[in-house]
């Protein structure tokens, strides 16, 4: 990995980031203290699931797409069409570092590798069980841990909402430094 982030410094190659993260009612909290003998309670529902499925560069550049429900090898490979559709422009390869999901390896996302490096696009797959080696990762859990507030979490519209607000605004607003 740390060979392909350096042919991103050197200009070399554009790196991104791809996975997917579902967001929901059910509010993200890793842990909270109480007092002995009381307990902390969050009022939690079963509710729909958006999913976002993203892109992201070391240097916070972007592209997400938003999807309610289940997220299929359909749909990734509808997002990797649309981020290659953007990339005809790009002058360098843009080389996407993706997981070992099975909707990222199926048989109808193999099918199109060679249609999507014709377009700009390369794919890096990590080794099996090593998330931590894909940064967006990272992003997830700042959008679930810190940047959602909790009013997000009053209705499904509001966290929809919220979220694209997020979203929108990454790269801005919302930026995460990689040292």
């Amino acid at each position: 990995m740390t060979t392909l982030r350096q042919g991103h410094v050197q200009g070399v190659i554009e790196l991104f980031y791809f996975d997917q993260s579902g967001f929901s009612l059910t509010p993200a909290i890793p842990y909270a203290w109480q007092q002995r003998g009381k307990t902390l309670a969050l009022p939690s529902v079963a509710s729909p699931r958006v999913n976002v499925l993203g892109f992201m560069s070391p240097t916070n550049q972007s592209h997400f797409q938003t999807v309610t429900g289940t997220v299929t090898s359909t749909t990734v490979i509808a997002a990797l069409d649309a981020f290659a559709a953007q990339t005809a422009q790009a002058r360098k390869l843009r080389l996407v570092v993706l997981d070992n999901a099975p909707i990222h390896t199926s048989h109808a996302f193999q099918v199109r590798i060679l249609d999507w490096f014709r377009q700009g696009v390369g794919l890096h797959w990590l080794p099996p069980y090593s998330p931590e080696l894909n940064l967006i990762e990272i992003l997830w859990r700042k959008i679930k841990y810190e940047w959602l507030p909790p009013r997000a979490y009053l209705s499904f519209d509001h966290l929809k909402s919220e979220l694209q607000t997020i979203l929108d605004q990454f790269g801005s607003k919302y930026k995460i430094t990689f040292e």
